[in-house]
């Protein structure tokens, strides 16, 4: 079963630039270029691959949307949270002008 909204909430609390958008966490990411956007989606996948629960991923252009949700369970679970963390690691991996 899926974290309470409240659950969520809080948790968002603690992972800026997430939001709770319906049954998932979302965040969008703008990277310097298009094979940038594709090394951090790559990276992504494989942190998600090595936890065996995988995000929606959305590249367009240097645009990446990531969003978390546990279909199995009808919605975000401590998974999603963890990815979202994993995430947000990968993303610190970019020097602050990355945009």
């Amino acid at each position: 079963m899926g974290l309470s909204d409240t659950e969520i909430t809080a948790a968002l609390s603690k992972l800026p630039g997430w939001t709770f958008d319906g049954n998932a966490i979302v965040r969008s990411f703008r990277l310097p270029s298009f094979p940038d956007a594709i090394a951090f989606v790559t990276r992504i996948a494989f942190d998600a691959e090595s936890h065996d629960h995988h995000p929606d991923l959305q590249v367009s252009y240097r645009n990446v949307t990531v969003k978390w949700t546990t279909h199995s369970d009808g919605g975000v679970t401590e998974k999603d949270l963890t990815g979202a963390r994993e995430t947000d690691l990968a993303w610190a991996r970019y020097p602050p002008d990355r945009a």
